[in-house]
């Protein structure tokens, strides 16, 4: 077929905009269906235009059903997390003796989000307080650096471990390649840092979320706040 004179060439876009707009093209042109060759994108053999639409067809359920897993394993999950914050949780709240609330808190953190190492330190406790807790590592010294440290953090600090002094207070805190540090409050108050090590230097990248961590830490923080009430 000769073009007419005076008509310029047709983009591929108009075409697609034609086909688009008038889908009795084909109604009309049903024959053209049958002849309409195109690669396969499994191989170089030649099928037809509806083969081809049911392969897209079928890559795009591929495609739901893998977002479908996704989602079920997301919320998998997050109700494992949820169970292991409410089982923590739980654990402080059962806590009653004072004097071994520190551990409960540590130990049950370590043990349900099998973090390797967990510790705690906590300033600034009521005179009372401090003697019940005296010789326990939640009462070893935290210099003043470290007290800054903790007064700074708006948010948990995820990271490398560089040499920081809170990594000394865990069992084997040089090993310790990754870290997440929270600050304990109550108000405008920090009276405590929650440490967490890991000798995967991933665990506690500098780039991962921190708002679990925050959730960790103000519950940390409301159930230590009644050593602060003593």
């Amino acid at each position: 077929m000769t073009k007419p004179s005076g008509v310029q060439g047709i983009t591929e876009f108009e075409i697609a905009e034609y086909l688009a707009h008038n889908p009795a093209f084909f109604e009309r042109q049903a024959e053209l269906l049958a002849t309409i060759q195109l690669r396969s994108p499994h191989g170089n053999r030649a099928v037809s235009l509806q083969e081809r639409q049911m392969e897209m067809l079928r890559e795009r359920i591929k495609g739901l059903e893998f977002k479908i897993v996704e989602m079920i394993r997301n919320g998998q999950e997050n109700v494992a997390i949820a169970d292991r914050l409410h089982r923590w949780t739980r654990r402080l709240f059962l806590t009653v003796d004072l004097a071994v609330l520190p551990q409960a808190l540590t130990e049950e953190l370590q043990q349900q989000f099998l973090v390797p190492q967990v510790a705690v330190r906590l300033w600034g406790l009521p005179d009372d307080v401090t003697e019940i807790l005296s010789g326990q590592p939640c009462s070893g010294p935290v210099s003043e650096d470290a007290q800054q440290f903790a007064h700074s953090l708006a948010t948990p600090f995820c990271g490398a471990n560089h040499g920081f002094e809170a990594a000394t207070w865990l069992d084997d805190g040089a090993r310790m390649q990754s870290m997440a540090m929270i600050p304990l409050r109550s108000g405008d108050q920090v009276f405590g840092l929650l440490v967490l090590g890991s000798p995967d230097p991933t665990r506690f990248a500098a780039d991962m979320g921190t708002e679990f961590l925050m959730r960790i830490g103000d519950t940390a923080s409301a159930a230590m706040t009644r050593l602060l009430k003593r």
